[in-house]
């Protein structure tokens, strides 16, 4: 094996033992002295693959986006279909988190973690990654154009928000297999939880929005 190949054994170790332990103390309760004990790497190796436990969270953050990002433009490549497209991304992206839980929460727990220029490094990957779940949205809108038609933005975020949560109640050995959780969430996003019909009458009884404070002085 070569010293490279070593090398990056190592740091991918690093980071998925860092995740594990981020996720369940949090970013701020941990030390790099915790880091190095549930490692075996002693502080000082730990200091060879990271300058600070601020950069050990860009790493596991940007590896992560990247990876995530890469598999999905490898893998819509070739598709013309904007709604096979789409399902590639839900497929991708759950497949992905499902996989790696631990560090699907630290991104979601600790995305104002970081300050200054890794968080901007970070942002930037983030922004480019929602860019092409948009784009996608966007070439669906387009091929169905339908006259009532959601914001792009609202619908790529709730898209984000469905699929970024699953980290607090979905168990892979549980009774949903991966494929069936892309499936539901899939015909949730496209089709929602109830038929047009039914829908349209939800919409149309819906109650006019009151203001509402939980100050009784206000």
């Amino acid at each position: 094996m070569s010293q490279s190949s070593r090398y990056d054994q190592k740091l991918e170790h690093i980071l998925r033992t860092s995740a594990r332990i981020f996720a369940a103390k949090g970013y701020h309760s941990t030390s790099m002295r915790d880091i190095s004990r549930a490692t075996g790497v002693s502080l000082a190796g730990l200091y060879h693959y990271c300058k600070s436990k601020d950069e050990l969270l860009f790493l596991i953050q940007d590896h992560c986006f990247g990876c995530v990002q890469e598999r999905l433009e490898q893998r819509i490549r070739k598709i013309n279909d904007p709604f096979e497209k789409l399902r590639t991304l839900i497929d991708n992206h759950l497949s992905f988190f499902a996989a790696n839980m631990a560090e699907m929460k630290v991104l979601s727990h600790e995305a104002e973690s970081l300050a200054g220029e890794l968080n901007e490094r970070v942002s930037a990957k983030k922004e480019k990654y929602a860019r092409l779940a948009r784009k996608i949205l966007r070439e669906i809108q387009e091929q169905q154009r339908t006259k009532a038609q959601i914001d792009l933005t609202v619908a790529a975020y709730a898209l984000f928000g469905m699929m970024n949560w699953i980290y607090n109640w979905y168990d892979p050995r549980g009774k949903l297999s991966v494929k069936q959780l892309v499936d539901n969430i899939t015909r949730l996003f496209l089709s929602g939880f109830l038929s047009p019909e039914e829908a349209e009458f939800a919409l149309a009884n819906s109650p006019a929005r009151e203001k509402v404070n939980i100050w009784r002085t206000a």
